[in-house]
């Protein structure tokens, strides 16, 4: 039987890498292996992705001391803290709940993927896993992390607008990574990472942004979840500071070879069309310094800033 559901298996095939995403779908399983639960216990920060009570789909950042994420048994994994106050998914992550979680170690460039159900606890989550898999080091840039001390921290504060502010727009264009969170009905959401030279991401204007799909592991999971379901989160973190920067909208998929010519590397192109924006200063606690870009990352074309709209 196959892992895959009919959006991915339908661009797997529109792709041509039907059977090749089939043999890495072998290492897709329901259990957390040992390897991926002592993984998961050495990381100061995870990514989730669900819905909001309205049905947007947001991505967000859930960190703590190492061991706040911490596996059960093979199928459990308890995570000891909710997204920041404020966050669109803090409330929304409750009985039953579809979530996607990735676990990403930027100095090791290693990440795996989580997906299942998510019960609320007090102070954090319950996970019962669905899929269970890693995924290639490519387009991660090697961050390594510090937290920061109490007498540092001033206190998240949040900013909710409908589209983004000219400031927001310089942030996303200088942005080396974000994550993004999908959710496919009856299939369950996804949290996954992208990467790339800063300028990857494009601002078009303020309600619109474009990136480049480059080749990744062939099992289309983002891609074949908007298939179905186009309703996107996009989670960018300000690695210096702690803060965060979350959108939800729609993404589309353009598969115009005409659309990918000045993007070195890029396979298709997303649009998003951005709804909602929540902007959290101070929502974590935990440091990045940025020690190598990938090598895996093309170089984006120069191009006009929008951000002056």
């Amino acid at each position: 039987m196959s892992p895959f559901h009919a959006g991915e298996i339908e661009l797997q095939e529109r792709a041509g890498v039907r059977e090749m995403a089939e043999r890495v779908g072998r290492s897709i399983h329901a259990a957390m292996p040992l390897a991926a639960q002592e993984f998961l216990r050495a990381q100061p920060f995870v990514i989730v992705a669900g819905a909001d009570g309205d049905g947007r789909v947001w991505a967000s950042l859930l960190c703590g001391e190492l061991g706040f994420a911490r596996a059960l048994d093979e199928r459990t994994l308890q995570v000891d803290a909710l997204p920041a106050e404020g966050d669109p998914l803090r409330e929304a992550l409750a009985g039953g709940a579809p979530i996607g979680l990735l676990a990403i170690e930027p100095a090791t460039r290693k990440r795996m993927r989580l997906n299942g159900a998510a019960q609320a606890q007090e102070g954090g989550l319950l996970i019962h896993t669905r899929q269970v898999y890693s995924n290639c080091p490519k387009y991660i840039q090697k961050r390594a992390p510090a937290p920061v001390a109490s007498a540092q921290i001033t206190g998240a504060s949040v900013e909710r607008g409908a589209h983004l502010s000219p400031h927001q727009g310089r942030f996303l264009e200088g942005a080396d990574t974000f994550f993004i969170a999908s959710l496919a009905p009856e299939n369950g959401a996804d949290a996954s990472h992208r990467g790339g030279t800063p300028g990857f991401v494009r601002v078009e204007s303020e309600r619109q942004l474009t990136f480049p799909d480059y080749a990744g592991n062939a099992m289309f999971n983002t891609l074949g979840n908007l298939e179905t379901n186009p309703r996107a989160g996009l989670l960018f973190v300000d690695w210096e500071r702690g803060d965060t920067l979350q959108l939800s909208g729609t993404a589309r998929v353009n598969w115009d070879a005409r659309r990918t010519g000045d993007l070195t590397g890029a396979e298709r192109v997303v649009e998003f069309e951005i709804e909602a924006v929540v902007a959290i200063e101070g929502a974590t606690n935990w440091r990045w310094e940025l020690l190598e870009a990938s090598p895996f990352n093309p170089s984006p074309p120069q191009v006009e800033s929008a951000t002056g709209f």
